[in-house]
């Protein structure tokens, strides 16, 4: 099976080769490989301590990054090495300032896994959630590396559980400790004989809470708002942005509306916008005008979300109608903003609990997302029930990185 494996990686490396001629996305994918083992001769030397995290894209660099800053901050002698496999979370984050070193992850092969970690020579490794490279983790367990996954999920859907899954659940023993984030995760990867489980919960909670922390004012936002209700629509997909500008049309005039797409591509943005029949303005023209007069502002930049939520009244959180579902609630929920979102949410830990706490409001169809925003725009009661659920979810889920660095601290030399 492990022979199989190899191959599907090497034939999936030279498809993806093929298909970079014709896919921008596929096209970094293969283009930002082609250098990672210049640059760690060029950034890493025989002697330096390393510590290296894995991530698979954006999300899964956000859920570590308190695990990262809070290592990065008690160790400053240890270089750090992150490694990405997907676009999506390598060209948002490759100038960050945490890391010594961030780079794409060299494709799964037994060369490229033993030729990088001879470079990274990491003292510890850690895979942030998911992503299990059979190769690395093998060369991993040789060379009797320290590794951690952090935040993991474990659903009967994977490989590990299956009967043909031998090989992958022998990959699993090169982990020290699984950082789980909940008790049917620990169950599961138990019943296939690894007891080296702890439930520390989900890493995001910190990074969520440290947010109030930081300075989140935009003065542009301020001035659109201009004191009125602010809906804030985060990550929406056409289908969101359908029901949405559907209310946005007959909503109140003092009601005002910041839409931030998941895709800003050019065709999409202008669909977007005349599907609105309300003064619109995008963050890409807002230069020298009122931005007070407008009643809806459609940021087609990324990067600024977050900050953008600290001045919702309520926040919609888009991606409910479509697969894999919903995108980040705990961004504004950290803020106490009450949240709807649609249907397909299922498997997402936090929004299945969020929404059972009544904190998260789940709607279907135009209709009950009217009902819903014009009974939390106007009935203080329900509103403030709602924000106090969020605040309190996310403070009572903090806590996760604090178990991890305790428990990992212990083989790491200053």
């Amino acid at each position: 099976m492990l022979f199989l494996y190899n191959l599907t990686i090497y034939i999936a490396g030279f498809f993806l080769r093929i298909t970079a001629l014709f896919s921008p996305k596929i096209k970094l994918f293969v283009e930002g490989r082609k250098n990672v083992f210049s640059i760690l001769e060029e950034k890493i030397k025989a002697g330096d301590k390393t510590i290296w995290f894995h991530a698979a894209s954006l999300g899964e660099y956000e859920q570590g990054l308190p695990v990262i800053e809070k290592i990065k901050e008690k160790h400053p002698s240890h270089k750090i090495v992150v490694t990405f496999f997907s676009p999506s979370g390598y060209e948002v984050r490759k100038n960050n300032t945490v890391a010594d070193v961030t780079i794409y992850l060299p494709l799964d092969t037994k060369n490229n896994a033993k030729r990088f970690l001879k470079l990274v020579h990491p003292e510890l490794a850690f895979f942030i959630k998911y992503e299990f490279w059979l190769n690395y983790l093998k060369e991993l367990e040789k060379s009797k590396t320290p590794t951690y996954l952090i935040s993991g999920i474990f659903r009967d859907s994977q490989m590990f559980f299956k009967w043909y899954g031998g090989f992958y659940r022998n990959a699993l023993k090169a982990f020290t400790y699984f950082f789980v984030q909940n008790e049917s995760s620990k169950q599961k990867i138990s019943a296939i004989g690894f007891n080296n489980v702890i439930v520390s919960g989900d890493t995001r909670f910190d990074r969520v809470a440290a947010i109030l922390e930081r300075d989140n004012s935009l003065d542009y936002i301020e001035n659109f708002k201009n004191n009125q209700q602010t809906i804030v629509i985060g990550s929406s997909w056409p289908k969101d942005e359908v029901l949405i500008a559907e209310y946005i049309n007959q909503a109140p005039e003092n009601v005002k509306f910041i839409i931030a797409p998941h895709n800003i591509k050019a065709d999409q943005i202008a669909n977007l916008k005349s599907q609105i029949t309300k003064a619109t303005v995008l963050f890409s023209e807002k230069e020298n005008k009122d931005l007070s007069t407008y009643n809806v502002f459609i940021i087609d930049t990324v990067g600024i979300l977050t900050k953008i939520y600290s001045y919702g009244t309520i926040a919609y959180v888009g991606g409910g109608f479509g697969n894999p579902g919903i995108h980040n609630i705990l961004e504004p929920a950290t803020f106490g903003i009450p949240i709807v979102i649609g249907p397909n949410y299922s498997n997402f830990a936090e929004a299945v609990s969020l929404v059972e706490l009544q904190g998260c409001s789940v709607i279907s169809n135009s209709d009950e997302l009217k009902t819903i925003f014009n009974q939390l725009l106007s009935d203080h009661s329900f509103y403030e029930q709602k924000s106090k659920i969020c605040k309190s979810f996310i403070q009572n889920n903090k806590g996760a990185t604090e178990t991890i660095v305790k428990t990992v601290f212990a083989p790491l030399k200053a």
